[in-house]
């Protein structure tokens, strides 16, 4: 098996190590949402991208998340991007929840002739945060959007799942293909729409087993690479902070008569696979 596991911008290598701790839980009053950068993100920035230049993102990356989190351990976080030859390609996207004990939730990498514009998960947050995404375009230029959500605790969550329960499914895949629309408006709709399910309990090592009163072990979905025949569709470095059964929704520019494939890699060494044919009647 084949990882895309290179580190980028050493965001990867903290995520993996835990390095990057949020100095202070924000509160809802020490937080000023329109502050265009709150406290802890100045020295995040530096630990994650040192020195370099982050642009504003409008018109290149916009992020989309609830206000305040209906579930804050279970957050839908949407990305959209634009992609043309003024703007160039987006080689990388860094998903960061300044507040979470580990703020890099994911870093995400895609093919070069994927042609993604768009791309949803849902993550753990566990204070009053921003939540951001920095996407790296070819002329390695970074723009930043970002939204700020209002949730606590997410990280130490109960799991919806007993260990049991969650262990019988470990790894199980499901992939969904919606129809794509008509094609000629705008880049997203000539894209293909997917959502890949992962069964795991993502466990943030910050969680409470509710009957022996232990802290569960961090145990979570590290590596994940999809791909259509040998083209790199969208990889991901990811964290504590993606919640519980990963789910992704992504559009790309798919092809028929080529499988996708989906390899993952846990922080236990478990490795798990999925493919599916995808046909004419379904793109």
């Amino acid at each position: 098996m084949t990882w895309n596991m290179k580190r980028t911008n050493g965001c990867a290598a903290l995520i993996a190590a835990g390095l990057l701790w949020a100095v202070s839980p924000a509160t809802a009053e020490s937080q000023n949402v329109s502050a265009p950068e709150a406290a802890t993100w100045k020295s995040l920035k530096s630990d994650v991208f040192g020195s370099r230049p982050i642009e504003q993102g409008e018109g290149i990356v916009r992020i989309e998340a609830p206000k305040r989190a209906e579930d804050a351990a279970v957050v839908p976080i949407d990305m959209h991007f634009k992609t043309d030859s003024k703007t160039g390609r987006i080689k990388t996207v860094t998903l960061i929840v300044d507040e979470n004990p580990a703020p890099v939730a994911a870093v995400f990498t895609f093919g070069q002739n994927a042609g993604v514009t768009h791309l949803a998960t849902r993550l753990r947050v566990n204070a009053y945060s921003y939540v951001r995404a920095i996407a790296e375009t070819e002329d390695e230029k970074l723009h930043m959007t970002e939204v700020f959500v209002k949730a606590s605790g997410g990280c130490s969550a109960p799991a919806m799942k007993n260990q049991d329960e969650a262990m019988a499914s470990l790894g199980k895949m499901k992939l969904r293909v919606f129809p794509s629309k008509a094609p000629g408006s705008e880049p997203l709709t000539r894209a293909t729409e997917m959502q890949l399910m992962i069964r795991h309990p993502n466990n943030s090592g910050l969680q409470m087993d509710q009957l022996t009163r232990y802290y569960i072990p961090a145990h979570f979905i590290q590596g994940l690479t999809v791909s259509q025949g040998n083209q790199l569709i969208l990889s991901m470095q990811g964290g504590i902070s993606i919640a519980e059964d990963p789910n992704f929704r992504f559009a790309f520019d798919a092809r028929t008569g080529e499988e996708l494939k989906v390899e993952a890699l846990d922080t236990e060494g478990k490795k798990f696979q999925g493919e599916w044919p995808l046909e004419s009647s379904s793109l």
